[in-house]
């Protein structure tokens, strides 16, 4: 059973973005220093490096933003160890 808010379709429309190469370059760098304001929460420099990869493929193009096809479209991705960063990795939650 779900809320009847959850049941509409398109309650929030989604802008498209035409971003040119300087465009992407200036939101990496941001999205990077939202990483470092996050990075604390993290335990180990892997976990870290996880959150980090994981992060733009949120933003990326792909169709599905499960784990897997984030993992196969970011540099050194790493299927099985993305999926145990984000079901097992301990984070602070206090931070």
């Amino acid at each position: 059973m779900r809320p009847d808010i959850r049941c509409d379709e398109h309650l929030y429309p989604v802008p498209k973005f035409d971003f040119d190469k300087g465009g992407i370059k200036h939101f990496m760098n941001e999205l990077k220093g939202l990483h470092e304001q996050f990075a604390d929460c993290f335990q180990r420099s892997g976990s870290r490096n996880h959150f980090y990869k994981y992060m733009p493929g949120q933003f990326s193009p792909l169709e599905r933003k499960s784990i897997e096809p984030i993992a196969l479209a970011v540099k050194d991705g790493n299927v099985r160890a993305m999926q145990r960063f984000v079901s097992d990795a301990p984070w602070s939650e206090d931070k």
